[in-house]
């Protein structure tokens, strides 16, 4: 795999100030709802990770109770962790659609209209 080689810019271009970016209001407010969402939900997560873990644990009694044949509740919870996966991975590209891309976009357009060119992965 090569390696990626830095773009040159003719001169004409403005080099990007990444600290004035950062201290924008646009950027400052997407950072607040991009947290805002991302750490509630990962300690949400986490909790009911680690709960599962205990359960399995020291709960067996619980976790073996039948519930339809040989499914039992341990079963259920253990699939019920890959769909809370996919459950918000699906609502944080919503949420990233609605709150977040908007923002970006936008930041996006005020750094392209000051003559700033951004890689081509950034796009």
């Amino acid at each position: 795999m090569a390696a990626h080689q830095p773009q040159s810019h003719p001169e004409s271009e403005a080099p990007v100030d990444f600290r004035e970016v950062q201290r924008s209001p646009q950027f400052q407010e997407l950072r607040k709802r991009q947290r805002s969402f991302i750490f509630p939900m990962a300690v949400a997560f986490l909790v009911w990770y680690f709960a599962y873990v205990l359960l399995a644990d020291y709960a067996h009694g619980f976790m073996s109770t039948p519930v339809i044949g040989n499914i039992n509740i341990g079963l259920i919870l253990g699939l019920l962790q890959f769909v809370s996966t996919f459950g918000i991975t699906m609502w944080y590209v919503s949420y990233a659609n609605r709150r977040l891309d908007p923002i970006a976009s936008e930041l996006r357009g005020e750094l392209e209209a000051k003559g700033v060119s951004l890689p081509e992965e950034t796009k």
